[in-house]
């Protein structure tokens, strides 16, 4: 088996994992718009649920994700218990740094959720609204620990060589979500009237708050039994002195910097992206809950495709960056790259298409039924943002496994100052309803800054990426695209008569055969055009599930 045929072997069983987990995750998204709707009731919920996920970003996250894999790799081949101790340090400091975290976190939650919320939760006509924020958080506010041992406890398994259960996991915290959403709805009804933009009662709060954070929980709980047949043993050990984690450290010190300058944006995006609602009640307005369950949909080919892909590569560019083979780690990147737009692409193209339908399926239900209409222009508009932050996202994965975290730092702060600069334009000039398309506006326009620019960088570093051919397969590949996507324009015009506002059943249709038709038309011009990443793609999967059905 060829390394690239490996790596996209390891990246299906990823895959798969992350197609089922974001299925899950549609359910749970649908069940919360249609219980609690998209408005001011919604975003008292979804911004506090969302903080721990950023908190745990910004105090930990990105030494995890991104430095412990090269390291974890490093202690393995060269340590003679193969990284047992190594592994074992890294996981105690872990549990003491973040559980003393998390406690002073819950302490602080009035104000610290401060930071997340617009002036307009100041209005004394929204002071209840803004302690069932601060309720949310503090229920909420644990899952920054419970999201650290996860994603520590899952790179350990990704260094060797398990990918699986890391992307399978978190369908236990969907599953224990829709089962909470499910008895809300049941117990409380969907949100109507002016519970739309009122605040939550103590019951719905415990059930909300304190059943997202048994999901985390539940998805944590997975890797323990599997962390054993993995052979891992971990225990306390706090002899830390010469063994190797200054460097790691000091290698986390520049990705920590970096990750707090992507938080402090990020932060400016929920800041303003809560403007709408809470400045415009009873008004149509999108905000945070537009955002980012809109981001949650549009992000999906990512997960399945590029995240997988960079997961299962990204040891073996360690590999290559150790023995300084720049010119392989260089391949290995660029095919990897076009591995991965054959699938953005076509999808940001098709998704101005199947936008509302897309809506309308997803959200259309409950509290959310007359609503969904709102959460298409984001939708559409996302994709394009999709292109540019794929590109760079794999940059990054190449800085990473050279271990030039500073570089990574300096290249998200233009990305950063980019997105604040454009968000506090485009917000200020945009309605309420306009604040989640402006701020998906902003998104785009940052990345593709920070696509140029690592890329430029990165191949400077690695003496050229040989971008001419690059250049000529992303031109052949938005030729195919585009073509491909006309088609689909037409078939969505012919199925344009059944309605401005169908049925759900015939919603979902128009979405199935316009996406149908474009995937043909885009599978039959790739080998008309020789795309060679789209055929070995397919082979690949194709291969997999014979072999599956063989066996």
């Amino acid at each position: 088996m060829s390394e690239d045929t490996r790596i996209l072997s390891s990246s299906a069983v990823m895959a798969a994992g992350t197609t089922v987990s974001r299925l899950s995750g549609y359910v749970r998204s649908a069940l919360l718009v249609a219980a609690l709707g998209q408005g001011l009731h919604a975003e008292q919920f979804n911004i506090a649920n969302t903080v721990p996920n950023m908190l745990y970003i910004l105090l930990a996250g990105g030494v995890f994700n991104a430095v412990l894999v090269p390291q974890l790799v490093r202690a393995m081949k060269n340590d003679d218990d193969g990284g047992e101790a190594y592994t074992s340090r890294i996981v105690t400091l872990a549990v003491l740094f973040l559980g003393v975290v998390t406690v002073a976190l819950v302490v602080t939650a009035p104000w610290l959720m401060e930071l997340f919320l617009s002036d307009a939760y100041d209005d004394p006509e929204l002071a209840a609204q803004r302690d069932s924020v601060v309720d949310f958080a503090r229920y909420c506010l644990p899952q920054v620990f419970l999201y650290g041992m996860f994603v520590l406890l899952g790179q350990v398994l990704n260094a060797r060589g398990r990918f699986g259960p890391m992307m399978w996991a978190p369908i236990a915290n969907n599953l224990i979500a829709v089962a909470v959403l499910a008895t809300y709805l049941l117990v409380f009804g969907p949100a109507s009237g002016e519970e739309l933009f009122g605040p939550f009662g103590p019951d719905q709060e415990a059930l909300l708050g304190l059943g997202s954070t048994l999901g985390i929980l539940a998805q944590l709980l997975v890797l323990l039994p599997v962390l054993r047949s993995a052979g891992v043993r971990i225990r306390p050990r706090l002899d830390v002195r010469g063994t190797g984690l200054g460097h790691t450290f000091r290698l986390g010190m520049w990705t920590v910097l970096f990750v707090i300058v992507n938080q402090i944006a990020y932060t400016v995006v929920v800041r303003l992206a809560s403007s709408g609602p809470a400045e415009n009640p009873g008004e149509p307005a999108t905000g945070y809950t537009v955002y980012s369950f809109a981001f949650l949909i549009v992000m999906v080919p990512h997960a399945i495709v590029t995240v997988s892909l960079a997961t299962a590569v990204l040891p073996q560019m360690s590999r290559q960056a150790a023995e300084e083979d720049r010119a392989g780690l260089a391949r290995t990147l660029v095919t990897t790259l076009r591995s991965a737009l054959v699938v953005i692409v076509p999808v940001a193209l098709l998704l101005p298409l199947v936008a509302v339908d897309v809506a309308h399926v997803i959200w259309g239900y409950g509290a959310g039924r007359t609503t969904y209409q709102l959460f298409a222009p984001t939708l559409a508009l996302f994709g394009i943002g999709l292109v540019f932050f794929t590109v760079h996202y794999l940059m990054l994965r190449g800085f990473y496994a050279l271990e030039q975290t500073r570089t990574v730092f300096l290249v998200q702060c233009v990305i950063a100052a980019t997105n604040i600069a454009a968000a506090l334009l485009l917000v200020r000039e945009a309605s309420a309803e306009q604040t989640s398309p402006a701020l998906v506006l902003a998104y785009g326009a940052a990345y593709a800054v920070g696509a140029v620019v690592s890329t430029m960088v990165l191949g400077r570093e690695l003496g050229g990426l040989g971008l001419g051919p690059v250049v000529r397969f992303v031109v052949r590949l938005l030729l195919v695209a585009g073509l491909a996507a006309l088609v689909a324009y037409a078939a969505a015009r012919l199925l344009a008569g059944l309605g401005e506002d169908p049925a759900l059943v015939i919603a979902l249709l128009r979405v199935v055969a316009v996406t149908l038709v474009d995937v043909a038309a885009f599978l039959l011009l790739a080998r008309l055009l020789r795309l060679g990443e789209v055929t070995t793609l397919m082979d690949t999967i194709t291969g997999r599930l014979r072999s599956r059905s063989g066996g």
